[in-house]
Order: C-alpha cells, then sequence, then structure tokens
C-alpha cells in the first residue's frame, strides 16, 4: 500500500501477482482500475500488458479473463475500494475507458511551461474527458535541475520508476513515491542520473505555478522525508531500493 483514502477508499498500491495466477470469471469492479506493468505481464482479457504497459479500467468494466503467466508487479490505483460489481453488465463508459497504451511508444512531448526547465520530455497515458485528471510519464536528462519551486492547484502524485531525484527533503531513487496535496510548494529539483517518473492528478489537469525567484539548490540536500504515520519509525533514512519521500 503506498497511499490511502480512508474515506473514499481509493488507493495506490503495488501488486505482485504470483506466477500461474488466473482469473478465469468474468468480473467487474465497482471502483476505476489504473494499472501500470512495473515487471513481468499480465494479460486481460485478449490485451497482454508487458512491462511499462497501461491502461485504465473504468468501474463496471467486464474482464472476461485475467492472467498472468510468469507472474507481475503491478502499480495500481484504485478510484474507491475495489470491490466485486455485484452483476457483470456492460454499464461501463467507454469514453473513459483506455484498454492498452505502451509506454515504449508514441513522441515524447515538451514545452510544458516557459520556467519549466529544458532537458525533459513527457508522454502522455491518459487524460480524462470530463474532469481532465491526467497520468503521464516523464523522463529526463541527467544533470539537469531547476531553482524554482512550484505548486499545481491539483493534487499530483509520483512513483519513481527509474533514475534518481533529488529534491528539497532529499535523494529519491527508483521505487520512491510521494502524494502531494494541491497548493502545496516543492522544489527545486534535479537528477544527476536522469530519471523516469509516473505522475498522475486528482481533481483536474495539470498546471504549474513558479516562483518568481530562484533558491539554491544543492546534489546532496539533507535527507528528511515528510513521512505518514507508520513510517516515521524508519527515522527518514533511505534503504536498499529507494526511500519513502511523500
Amino acid at each position: 500500500m503506498l497511499s490511502l483514502d480512508e474515506e473514499s477508499g481509493s488507493s495506490s498500491t503495488l501488486l505482485r501477482y504470483p506466477a500461474g495466477w488466473r482469473q478465469d470469471d468474468p468480473q467487474a469492479l465497482t471502483a476505476d482500475e489504473e494499472l501500470f506493468v512495473l515487471a513481468g505481464s499480465l494479460t486481460v482479457g485478449d490485451v497482454r500488458h508487458e512491462r511499462y504497459g497501461y491502461a485504465h479500467l473504468p468501474a463496471g468494466y467486464v474482464r472476461p479473463a485475467m492472467a498472468s503467466p510468469h507472474g507481475a508487479v503491478v502499480l495500481t490505483f484504485f478510484s474507491g475500494e475495489p470491490r466485486a460489481a455485484a452483476a457483470v453488465t456492460r454499464g461501463v463508459d467507454e469514453a473513459r475507458l483506455v484498454e492498452a497504451v505502451d509506454a515504449f511508444d508514441g513522441p515524447w512531448t515538451g514545452n510544458f511551461h516557459p520556467r519549466f526547465p529544458s532537458g525533459a520530455g513527457r508522454k502522455f497515458l491518459r487524460e480524462d474527458p470530463y474532469d481532465g485528471e491526467q497520468t503521464w510519464v516523464l523522463g529526463t536528462m541527467p544533470l539537469r535541475w531547476g531553482r524554482r519551486a512550484e505548486k499545481h492547484p491539483v493534487v499530483e502524485e509520483m512513483y519513481l520508476l527509474a533514475g534518481e531525484l533529488v529534491g528539497h527533503v532529499g535523494t529519491m531513487r527508483a521505487g520512491a513515491y510521494f502524494w502531494r496535496p494541491e497548493e502545496e510548494w516543492h522544489g527545486p529539483f534535479g537528477s544527476p542520473t536522469g530519471n523516469l517518473m509516473l505522475f498522475r492528478t486528482k481533481g483536474g489537469p495539470l498546471s504549474t505555478v513558479y516562483e518568481d525567484d530562484e533558491r539554491e539548490f544543492s546534489w546532496q540536500p539533507e535527507h528528511r522525508p515528510i513521512l505518514p504515520p507508520g513510517l516515521t519509525e524508519l527515522g527518514g533514512k533511505p534503504w536498499d531500493g529507494g526511500c519513502a519521500c511523500y
């Protein structure tokens, strides 16, 4: 479990499917399921999602069958508590359905904002047709950095897929994660290695306000992540494979 909203039941999770796992009976959930394969492969119906394969399955979407012959680790987001629907129907909103996107395909885009530091590209995976919520991957070059803090009017969520990200509360490594509320100032950031990140917004599309003044930037910041209750006993120290920086 990466994050959980106890009121709505929405969550961000890492799900591990063991080798040989199968779900042969048709099934639909009462919540949206958004998935991004980190390792292995997962088949949903006739669609096989390999590494960095993505899908957004709205509530009510019928999965005829699911399987993971060799196992998989899947970054999965639910819009509510993921319960099986009482009856399997075809009442899905097709406008919100994204059956498959391969993040290895498609072009990179850039020039998001005049103050956005150069040296990065973005690939959109999804934009909701009603509220504009977005999911995308962002890749940056090694030694890229900026000196301005920023904020957004929406919730911003990130999972670090590869590389390192240096910020004002420490160094994040592959497997690190944050969930940031709206209007929260953060940054500046840089990456000594270059990196690949998966981002989501909740509450609308991404827009950014930058501070007018630049700040000092350190490639070796003090490691002091902001942690939720239950992780503070880790003492704010990184461990092998990454750190939980919120």
